[in-house]
């Protein structure tokens, strides 16, 4: 996996909406990726898609993370501050903050653009472009179109990685 961009970027206050999981849901490995592919098999991206997300994250489909007092692991969407969950889905309001974001450059079943490395080589990278990495903030995985979705004549994807910053 090699990082191919590291930028600053900026989020407004919005509601993340999706379904929330923990420690105690990892599953292959102890990754979440299983759940992903139950979100594409029962099509709950469908109604999260109809309603438009968050312009700085385009329709983009997200894997929220912070590690606090208990580990969360998110799957959905980012939206304008205060719209309203769909039945079934769950939300956490966000204020606005910054994330040093990085773009992690590989095949997406090279088994390098996720997990405690990835984490750890986007958290150095940021703080080598001078940005200071927020203690136990939230990170998440950004899956852009054409980015993420259209892979390169090599087959490799460019998964956006952001960390929050102070």
């Amino acid at each position: 996996m090699k990082i191919t961009n590291v930028q600053k970027t900026s989020y407004p206050e919005c509601r993340f909406i999706g379904k929330k999981y923990g420690d105690e849901d990892r599953a292959c490995n102890g990754t979440f990726g299983s759940y992903w592919g139950e979100w594409f098999e029962k099509g709950w991206f469908a109604p999260l898609e109809k309603m438009g997300g968050l312009a700085e994250a385009g329709d983009s489909y997200i894997g929220l993370c912070r590690c606090a007092s208990e580990f969360e692991y998110w799957i959905g969407m980012f939206f304008p501050a205060g719209t309203d969950a769909p039945e079934g889905y769950v939300y956490i309001d966000l204020p606005a903050k910054d994330y040093g974001v990085c773009w992690l450059f590989d095949k997406e079943d090279s088994g390098e653009l996720y997990g405690m490395d990835a984490h750890k080589r986007s958290v150095a990278a940021v703080e080598e472009h001078g940005m200071s990495v927020k203690p136990n903030g939230y990170t998440f995985e950004l899956y852009n179109c054409p980015r993420f979705t259209t892979p390169d004549e090599h087959g490799n994807v460019i998964l956006d990685y952001a960390v929050e910053i102070n």
